[in-house]
């Protein structure tokens, strides 16, 4: 298995003057330095790529020793031109997750044993800006986006493609507008019966994407709680 950090993004509802993974979490350590650290006990470093873009020497210096994989137009897209630039560099089990999230180590841990390809997601209420999920029948995710009308929670951008959907999503994400995110990718083909996508859920574990500064302070609460 291989691993994908979505690093290449302004990070402008934060209001930060530099890359959102480059948020202090609490002292000394950034999220991009637990991501790295979570990340290596489940595939080892040199299995893992950034995605890098605005400001990208910063990243880059930070952790010499990661893969890099530059988006030259993170200033015009999302998230879905982001990822498929990484999916076209390995061809393996992939593990992604955007780069302002915090997370339960555990949580790599069930994504990891998935066997399959699946997405991370929370059984909550949660608001218009998130993006949200319902599922088939058979329980396989259906529509994931942020306009599901009846949504089952919330997808918190951390997820798994296996080797056999590996190609099948890069071929979508390179369909989908520039200023698409991943979700839309993955939802085309879930749409389309052509992947199933397993729900994983978070089941009282921890994780939170860092979108504005009331999201960071709910983190450094809880790491200053004692929580790895």
């Amino acid at each position: 298995m291989k691993a994908i950090i979505l690093a290449a993004g302004m990070g402008t509802r934060l209001g930060s003057l530099v890359p959102k993974p480059l948020t202090e979490v609490s002292d000394g350590l950034m999220i991009i330095d637990y991501q790295a650290e979570q990340l290596a006990r489940v595939v080892g470093r040199d299995s893992i790529a950034v995605v890098v873009g605005y400001k990208k020497e910063l990243l880059m210096e930070k952790h010499p020793d990661l893969l890099y994989v530059y988006n030259e137009a993170y200033a015009t897209t999302n998230t879905a031109k982001s990822l498929v630039r990484g999916l076209t560099k390995f061809d393996d089990d992939i593990l992604w997750l955007n780069g302002d999230v915090y997370f339960d180590p555990a949580v790599l841990d069930k994504l990891a044993e998935a066997g399959c390809t699946a997405a991370l997601v929370d059984r909550s209420k949660c608001g218009k800006e998130e993006v949200k999920y319902d599922v088939y029948e058979d329980g396989t995710i259906r529509n994931l986006s942020k306009a599901v009308q009846e949504p089952l929670g919330e997808a918190v951008g951390i997820n798994v493609v296996s080797r056999a959907d590996r190609a099948l999503l890069a071929e979508e994400l390179a369909r989908v507008a520039a200023d698409d995110y991943f979700e839309k990718g993955l939802e085309n083909l879930t749409l389309a019966r052509k992947i199933r996508l397993k729900p994983i859920y978070l089941e009282g574990l921890f994780c939170k994407e860092i979108d504005f500064q009331e999201d960071l302070e709910v983190v450094q609460e809880y790491i200053a709680k004692g929580n790895s």
